[in-house]
């Protein structure tokens, strides 16, 4: 409520739920629906804060309630506010004898098909008490999330231990020419960089992780690239190849199931190989819970489990990691 008497004002808990909301559903009614809630309380909630922030927080759109630029600075600042908020809550009231809260993790999305159903299925059995909520992106994504503290956890590649961030090395892999089935390419066969570059290219757009690893192979093999087609989505280059628009070049990880289906075809590049290292990333700052502890050891768990049983194609457990049980 506006102060009085000089009194500061304060933002309280249903105002900043109010806020995240609308914004998510981009309308007062359904945010009203959804929080139980008459429409008036939701739209004074709304005014109420934006009067004490002096900023409007939302426009109307053709399109439904849009933030606008402040409210989108103060939509992230409350959710992530409100996380926290659900995760002290978790922690402060545990079942006796029984690791609770919530985790949030990080998967790269080349190995979340691999990881995300044992990862859960181990969680729901043997940490009911744990709320798991699981992210996929890019490594670069993951990392800035990271550092904002939306995640406990998550997979990186190719990256050390930072002043903020501790990282713990778990697994090398090789990366891999990908190409229609009728390229008849075969795991046990790999094939130059050279070869690659002969045909039309689809790859990640610049900037992302792997796209760094491909420029460098290009300029070690001193080959020129016809880049077709460039994408944010790892999805959308297996599709491409599939459809016959070009080759791609992939972690192993990412397209075992495609391989094995028969819908794709790959082989191990060389001249030169391909490596990346994935980590577990963890924020250096505040404790770490016991709930984020134990997800962490399970996610690493499953990881050498996949690359011992042969699930991670190329794939080496680092030296550090590699006496750990499985």
């Amino acid at each position: 409520m506006p102060g009085t008497d000089g009194a500061e004002e304060t933002v309280d808990i249903k105002q900043l739920r109010a806020l995240v909301t609308v914004a998510e559903v981009g309308s007062v009614t359904r945010a009203a629906e959804l929080l139980h809630l008459v429409q008036p309380a939701v739209t004074r909630q709304i005014r109420t804060l934006e009067q004490e922030l002096g900023v409007a927080l939302f426009e109307r759109t053709r399109q439904g309630m849009q933030p606008t630029a402040a409210g989108t600075t103060m939509v992230d600042r409350a959710r992530r506010a409100l996380n926290e908020l659900e995760r002290a809550r978790a922690e402060l009231q545990p079942t006796p004898g029984v690791v609770s809260g919530i985790v949030t993790v990080g998967l790269l999305d080349s190995a979340s098909n691999l990881l995300a159903e044992p990862l859960a299925s181990a969680i729901l059995r043997d940490h009911p008490g744990i709320e798991l909520r699981l992210l996929t992106a890019y490594s670069g994504h993951l990392q800035q999330w990271l550092d904002d503290g939306d995640l406990d956890l998550t997979l990186l590649y190719n990256l050390a231990s930072t002043p903020s961030l501790n990282v713990e090395p778990l697994v090398r892999e090789k990366l891999w020419a990908v190409a229609p089935p009728s390229a008849g390419l075969r795991a046990d066969i790999p094939v130059p960089f050279r070869e690659v570059v002969s045909h039309p290219l689809v790859v990640p757009a610049a900037g992302h992780g792997l796209r760094a690893l491909i420029d460098g192979a290009a300029a070690q093999a001193q080959a020129e690239m016809n880049l077709i087609v460039q994408t944010n989505s790892m999805h959308v280059q297996k599709q491409l190849v599939r459809a016959g628009h070009g080759w791609t070049v992939l972690p192993g990880v990412g397209i075992a199931e495609d391989v094995a289906d028969g819908s794709l075809s790959a082989a191990p590049l060389c001249e030169p190989e391909v490596w990346r290292s994935i980590v577990l990333g963890t924020t250096r700052a505040g404790r770490v819970a016991p709930a984020a502890e134990a997800v962490a050891k399970e996610l690493t768990r499953r990881i050498h489990a996949a690359v011992r049983q042969g699930q991670w194609p190329s794939a080496q457990l680092h030296a550090r990691g590699s006496a750990k049980d499985a």
